[in-house]
This record gives structure tokens, sequence and C-alpha cells, in this order.
């Protein structure tokens, strides 16, 4: 699944433009590396989004086939920091 596409599946960010705009901007790391919008996601990679003044940082747990519910959503990631 592509990076943009899952963060806005999980919403850990609410649109898919602003996901790619925040990819676009560097603020976005898979597995310690700046990641682009398209880049493909695996369970097990770790994503680092950078806000303003904290980060979240999270491990993919599970891929969706398509779009989940929220309580759903909670499942597709575990908040490491």
């Amino acid at each position: 699944m592509r990076l943009d596409k899952f963060l806005k599946v999980s919403r850990l960010i609410k649109r898919r433009t602003i996901a790619n705009s925040v990819c676009e901007s560097a603020r976005v790391f898979v597995n310690d590396n700046p990641a682009k919008p398209a880049k493909t996601v695996k369970i097990g990679d770790i994503i680092t989004i950078e806000f303003k003044d904290s980060y979240k940082k999270v491990c993919i747990l599970k891929i969706p086939q398509g779009n989940v519910s929220i309580n759903e959503a909670l499942q597709l990631y575990k908040i490491i920091k």
C-alpha cells in the first residue's frame, strides 16, 4: 500500500492530499529514511511523522485492503513514541 494512502486510512493524517504534502516536505520517514507519498509500506515498517514541535512514531501491524472503520484504524499500527 502507498504511504499516503496508509496515513489516510489509518487516520494518522486526516486527508490524503495533506499526507501528500507532508511527505513532499520531508517530514515523514519510513525506517528512518525520508519517504515520498508513493513509497510502498509493509508490515513491520516504522513511520515517523514530524509535526511543528513534536513527532509521532508508529509501527505498522496490518495493511488494510480498503477503507476501515475508526476502531479498525487504531488496530493498524502501534504507537512507539
